[in-house]
C-alpha cells in the first residue's frame, strides 16, 4: 500500500493519500450546510439538557430551569377539563337518579359520562357495547335482571357488586352444588334438567320431565318459582326465557345443576365517586334493558352473577 497525498485532476479535490492497487480514496469534506446543522444539534441538545428534565438519577430526573414536565401539563389539562364541567357534574349530583330521565339533556350528559366510565373499568367483562360473554359475564343489552333494571337497581349493583366477602352490603347469594354436595344423584339431577328444558320450551314433556317437576318443586321452587319465573328478593334467574347465562343445552345445565359458577363482581364504591357511578347506571339502563317503574331491590340482597 503507497501513501502520498496528490490533488486528483478530474475533481481537483486532495487524495487521503492511500492507495490500493491503484485506487485512490477522496479526501471530499462535508458539505457546509451539513456541517453546520450537525453543529446546531450539538447546541440544540445542550439548550434541552439546561431547560428541560433530561438526565435520568436515582429518585428523580434533572428538572430543567423552565421546571416544564409532561406530567404538570397534564395536570393543567385535567384541572381545566374538570372545570369545564364542573357545572355539568354539579347538576348530576345534585338531581336524584330516577329524577335524570325527566330531564333529556342532563340524561344525555350522564349517559356519555358513564359510557367514558365504562369503557375503562367495564369493557373488560361485559364487553364495548355490553353484550357480555357467554359462560363468562352476563349481557347488559336484554331484559334479563336477576335484581332488577330500573336506575335504582343498577346502582345498587355498580356500588356494591357481587358476592364481595368484605363488604356487608353486597348482592350475596348461594346456588346449591345439588350434584357435587350429594343432595340429589346423577338420575336426579337429569331429571331436573329435563323440567327445565320443559319449561324453557326446549323440550318436550316426558317421564323424566315429570319426576323433576316434583324435584324442582322439593329443591329449586323456593328460589327460582314454582313456574321457574324467578325470584328478585333470591336474585334467583328466570328459567322460562331463552337467556342463558352459563347455556340452557342439557349439559350446561347439568353442569350447573351439579356446581353452580357462582360469580363475582367487583363493588366500585372503593373505586369511583357517587356521581361516577351515577352515571354508569344511567349508561347501562340506557343500553337497551333498562326497566321502569319496577318494584326496587332491598339492600343487603344478593346476585348470581348477573345485575
Amino acid at each position: 500500500m503507497a501513501e502520498h497525498k496528490r490533488i486528483d485532476e478530474a475533481t481537483g479535490t486532495s487524495t487521503v493519500g492511500h492507495e490500493w492497487d491503484g485506487i485512490e480514496e477522496l479526501n471530499t469534506p462535508l458539505p457546509r450546510w451539513w456541517l453546520w446543522t450537525f453543529y446546531a444539534t450539538i447546541v440544540w441538545g445542550l439548550a434541552y439538557v439546561v431547560l428541560y428534565p433530561a438526565w435520568p438519577m436515582v429518585n428523580r430526573a434533572t428538572e430543567g430551569v423552565l421546571g416544564w414536565s409532561s406530567r404538570g401539563d397534564l395536570a393543567k389539562e385535567m384541572a381545566a377539563d374538570a372545570k369545564r364541567r364542573a357545572p355539568t357534574m354539579n347538576a348530576i349530583a345534585a338531581t336524584a337518579l330516577a329524577d335524570l330521565p325527566a330531564k333529556p339533556e342532563l340524561m344525555q350528559a350522564a349517559v356519555q359520562g358513564g359510557g367514558a366510565a365504562f369503557r375503562v373499568h367495564c369493557v373488560q367483562c361485559h364487553g364495548a357495547g355490553g353484550a357480555g360473554v357467554k359462560n363468562l359475564y352476563p349481557s347488559l343489552t336484554d331484559d334479563d335482571w336477576l335484581w332488577g333494571g330500573d336506575l335504582a337497581s343498577i346502582e345498587y349493583t355498580v356500588t356494591h357488586g357481587i358476592r364481595n366477602p368484605d363488604h356487608k352490603d353486597t348482592r350475596t347469594s348461594l346456588m346449591p352444588a345439588f350434584g357435587r354436595d350429594g343432595i340429589l344423584d346423577a338420575a336426579q339431577v337429569g331429571d331436573v334438567v329435563s323440567f327445565v328444558r320443559t319449561i324453557s320450551r326446549q323440550e318436550k314433556a316426558s317421564a323424566s320431565s315429570t319426576r323433576g317437576a316434583t324435584l324442582f318443586a322439593d329443591n329449586c321452587a323456593v328460589c327460582h318459582g314454582a313456574g321457574g319465573e324467578g325470584g328478585r328478593q333470591f336474585g334467583a334467574p328466570k328459567l322460562t326465557d331463552a337467556i342463558w347465562l352459563y347455556g340452557g343445552d342439557r349439559d350446561s345445565l347439568t353442569a350447573t345443576v351439579n356446581q353452580p359458577r357462582n360469580g363475582v363482581m367487583p363493588r366500585w364504591n372503593n373505586r369511583l365517586d357517587p356521581v361516577t357511578i351515577k352515571m354508569l347506571s344511567a349508561y347501562v339502563y340506557s343500553l337497551g334493558g333498562g326497566e321502569k317503574g319496577l318494584a326496587p331491590v332491598g339492600e343487603g340482597q344478593g346476585a348470581d352473577g348477573q345485575p
